[in-house]
């Protein structure tokens, strides 16, 4: 293990030392004193481990193929935009825009995120990306998601669970929500379900993992029930930007 202290280091200073750090080979890095410092794990390859204590700051993990990042607080905007492979965990609360045009791997957050969460979204036969966030979710959650699957678990949340504009412009993959959803935050392009076998046997192997990440079990949060949101339309956008 490598500990690197971030304090007063610049974002391009402090990146250069992760860079060398896991071309060296290094398994796990603990970034100590982070501060806002953008870009961290911006591009990386390979399977080495990075904690980061400290809030980091904008654009953490894009283009990220293959690494894993622990953040042990809250986290900024942008994170894990194009990424396409590996895994992000957020121990607090993140920001807006996360997963954007997001390919593959994970990105699970234990708090609540803010707006456009999984905005274009993509996936394949061969990668499903996946957003778990345990909190709530501000506007335009899923917006033009093409593809991969976003969960929304509400957990601790007293409030409303999710903002306006929930799937606009949805035009593939899947959005699970735990508890109702009512339709007038929804698209119009946008269909709910209840769930079939195979949504549940997703869901499952989705949220296992998390749990395993946060130290929760499974079967506390699946005692409430899920919905399915996937685009009916083939036309989902038409003229209109929101409804």
């Amino acid at each position: 293990m490598v500990e690197i202290n971030a304090s007063g280091t610049y974002y391009k200073e402090l990146n250069q030392k992760v860079r060398e750090a896991v071309e060296k080979g290094e398994k796990e890095i603990v970034l100590k004193n982070v501060n806002g410092q953008y870009y961290i794990g911006d591009g990386l390859r390979g399977s080495s481990t990075i904690v980061i204590e400290g809030v980091p700051g904008n654009d953490l993990a894009a283009f990220m193929d293959g690494p894993t990042l622990r953040i042990k607080s809250n986290a900024q905007d942008n994170i894990s935009n194009t990424m396409n492979s590996g895994k992000v965990i957020v121990e607090g609360n993140a920001g807006d825009v996360l997963g954007y045009g997001m390919r593959g791997g994970k990105l699970h957050i234990r708090g609540d995120v803010g707006y456009r969460v999984g905005i274009h979204m993509k996936g394949n036969k061969k990668q499903t990306p996946t957003i778990v966030v345990g909190g709530t979710a501000g506007d335009f959650f899923g917006e033009y998601m093409a593809g991969g699957v976003l969960i929304l678990l509400g957990l601790d949340s007293t409030g409303p669970l999710v903002g306006d504009y929930l799937g606009t412009g949805m035009h593939g993959g899947t959005i699970f929500v735990r508890g109702e959803v009512d339709k007038k935050l929804c698209g119009a392009e946008v269909g709910i379900l209840d769930l079939d076998d195979d949504d549940q046997k997703v869901l499952k192997d989705a949220l296992t993992d998390y749990c395993k990440d946060f130290g929760l079990k499974l079967e506390d949060i699946m005692k409430k029930g899920f919905k399915k949101l996937i685009p009916v339309s083939s036309r989902p956008y038409g003229n209109l930007y929101a409804y």
